[in-house]
């Protein structure tokens, strides 16, 4: 699939596609886009390449890599009709970021490992115009990123600043003492309780993956992607025998899953 085109000539091309569709006389649709409107589908296109990459099949991280960036050409050319910057601009200002936030690489520097190299990186970002006047160590955290993410990366900014636990065996007596405290909602049958505690339990689950770097937010992707193929299976296996899945006994079912995971068992998608 490797081009002999230039990457700046391939750039170039697609970024006269955007211009055309964007001018007076191109597509309807795209001329009525706004941020607002476009939201959605960034999200979408994010969450179809990491799709992709779990395929790990190429020609469709391919495809759905250039669907992801063709919405930052769509935000830059929406801006850049406002007036304010263009995807030149874009570019430049994530060369010099790149180039300043690498003195390791670019000047002088001994972050030679990969944990003083985020250290640095922290630290030259909290120097950076826009940050300096930062109240919290919690700022800047994307409220729109999903929940795991967002506990996990709290939770890592609160841990530089010393605020964290001094072992895991302290974390899973949390999480022992969670897991009482959401038992007792549930015994009270108190719904906003409930609520709570459970938002409680997985941030402590969270905490948990934080300690032993897992990705708390990949690791419930890749448990939901083998949900659905292990009930997929189960789904096949039923339908095989002429029934549907109420009229299999629960029983059964279980058997099919068992079956699932024997035909499965290094699964991580």
């Amino acid at each position: 699939m490797n081009s002999s085109q230039k990457p700046e000539d391939a750039f170039a091309r697609l970024t006269a596609i955007v211009n055309t569709l964007m001018s007076e006389g191109g597509c309807a649709w795209d001329l009525v886009q706004t941020r607002e409107s476009l939201k959605p589908f960034l999200v979408e296109e994010t969450y179809e390449t990491l799709e992709a990459l779990d395929s790990n099949q190429p020609e469709k991280i391919v495809d759905e890599m250039g669907d992801l960036l063709y919405q930052i050409l769509f935000h830059s050319k929406i801006s850049e009709t406002r007036g304010e910057f263009n995807i030149t601009d874009v570019l430049e200002n994530l060369t010099e970021k790149m180039v300043r936030r690498h003195p390791h690489v670019f000047k002088s520097s001994n972050a030679d490992t990969p944990d003083k190299v985020l250290h640095q990186w922290e630290e030259i970002k909290k120097q950076e115009k826009g940050n300096r006047d930062q109240k919290s160590a919690l700022d800047n955290i994307p409220k729109a990123l999903p929940g795991l993410a967002r506990a996990q990366k709290l939770q890592k900014k609160a841990a530089k600043q010393g605020f964290d636990w001094d072992k895991i065996e302290d974390v899973f007596a949390k999480l022992d003492e969670e897991v009482e405290e959401f038992k007792e909602a549930f015994r009270e049958n108190d719904t906003p309780h409930m609520s709570e505690e459970m938002g409680d339990l997985l941030f402590v689950m969270v905490n948990i993956a934080r300690f032993k770097k897992i990705d708390a937010e990949e690791a419930l992707r890749c448990t939901n992607n083998k949900f659905i193929h292990r009930f997929q299976h189960i789904e096949q296996e039923v339908a095989r025998r002429g029934k549907t899945l109420r009229e299999t006994s629960l029983e059964k079912m279980e058997q099919y899953w068992q079956d699932a995971k024997k035909l499965r068992p290094k699964e991580t998608e």
